[in-house]
């Protein structure tokens, strides 16, 4: 599985050179060069490493971490910064970061802090309560399974938002309709790869606003499904 990246950065030569270095190394990374465009997708992704810049413009990277830890969210964080006094790194440490980095730095370093900081987190990781998607203009509440939007609001299923979360949480990728199994039905009676179909089907019914041309959940030849905001 290839483990999720977001860099804050407003640096693009920095922002770059670590996003081609991460990817090189088997992660998938998407950037931002703002706390604000960081927020306006952080509660439709989960991440499972935020590599954030402590000076950026507007929120600043001190202040978007105080808002994700008050919000219950304990994805690690790894700060950038060009301040290394001691009273910059207890700052950020009190803040809620996992670790912290100086610039210049060493990119291999860095992938090396990243993967202890993500091989560390496993297992301990935990879904906000409350945690709302967004889909082609319905709002969905995965604790309540209820998916509003301007037309009707809709009560899903238990399986259906086991379904939708695990398709959300691995956007952009390929999954096996063995895999989804595995991970939604676990060992209930006798789900079939065709159980994936039908409920997937449901899904283009009631988000997309073409059935036929899907843009969200679209069907890989041979393998699965993937999903795509």
């Amino acid at each position: 599985m290839k483990y999720k990246v977001a860099i804050v950065e407003d640096d693009e030569l920095i922002r770059d050179m670590v996003k081609i270095h991460l990817e090189k190394n088997g992660f998938k990374v998407q950037c931002f060069s703002s706390s604000e465009s960081f927020m306006d997708v952080f509660h439709d992704v989960i991440y499972d490493l935020i590599i954030l810049d402590l000076i950026l413009p507007g929120l600043s990277g001190e202040q978007l971490l105080d808002k994700l830890r008050k919000s219950g969210d304990d994805t690690p964080v790894l700060l950038l910064t060009v301040k290394g006094d001691f009273p910059s790194r207890i700052s950020a440490f009190n803040a809620g970061a996992d670790d912290y980095m100086t610039k210049p730095f060493n990119l291999d370093e860095l992938l090396a802090r990243s993967k202890a900081l993500i091989r560390r987190s496993q297992g301990r990781r935990r879904i906000p309560s409350s945690r709302i998607l967004v889909i082609n203009g319905f709002k969905i509440d995965t604790t309540t399974r209820v998916c509003e939007s301007n037309m009707r609001d809709v009560v899903l299923s238990e399986k259906e938002a086991r379904l939708l979360i695990y398709l959300t949480q691995h956007s952009h990728e390929s999954l096996p309709r063995a895999d989804i199994l595995e991970e939604v039905w676990g060992m209930d009676v006798a789900p079939t790869p065709r159980t994936v179909d039908n409920f997937i089907l449901k899904f283009r019914k009631l988000f997309e606003d073409n059935p036929e041309q899907p843009k969200h959940f679209l069907s890989v030849r041979g393998k699965g499904y993937r999903f795509e905001y």
